[in-house]
């Protein structure tokens, strides 16, 4: 059994076809604003109730302590901001994975051409090590076109940014 990392229901539907044996699971603090982290939830039990998965929702969401820990690496490079938030949502799956009995664990982080793609890797297999337990990596990316028509079926809605305050920033805001 593979505990899948849902960031949104978009990036993780077309893997839910592709897998077997597996729950969702989610865990999500760097959303923002809240508003998001709901919209983005809501969606993905929509999508639990077409397809009929397992959701394990973790609702732990401190934004402050999120986004002190964000400012302080956005500050030096959003590499290290990135690094952070895709380790902060990994480790809490890998570690529920490993208490939970799953065998393996992955990320719908994996599906979206916008991410960044070695460094979510590097850091799965980190924590397989850490955790001893297999981390599922398959380059999700060649599913993009089917996660926009899955998207479009079942009206899900689909964001236009990563999640963290920073990306939507960066995404409608620009930088200077």
């Amino acid at each position: 059994m593979i505990l899948i990392h849902a960031c949104c229901a978009p990036c993780v539907s077309p893997i839910l076809d592709e897998l077997n044996d597996y729950h969702v699971f989610w865990y999500n603090p760097n959303i923002h604003p809240y508003r998001e982290y709901l919209r983005r939830l809501d969606t993905l039990k929509k999508l639990r109730d077409e397809k009929g998965f397992e959701l394990i929702i973790d609702h732990e969401y401190d934004i402050q302590k999120w986004l002190e820990k964000a400012i302080v690496l956005n500050k030096k490079n959003d590499v290290l901001r990135c690094r952070f938030c895709y380790a902060d949502r990994l480790e809490k799956t890998a570690r529920y994975a490993k208490e939970h009995g799953y065998d393996s664990f992955t990320s719908s982080l994996l599906y979206s051409p916008y991410q960044k793609h070695e460094l979510i890797k590097e850091i799965g297999e980190s924590l397989s090590k850490k955790f001893d337990i297999n981390f599922y990596y398959r380059d999700f990316r060649d599913l993009y076109p089917k996660g926009d028509e899955i998207a479009k079926r079942y009206g899900l809605y689909r964001q236009g940014y990563c999640g963290c305050i920073f990306s939507e920033f960066d995404r409608y805001g620009g930088r200077e």
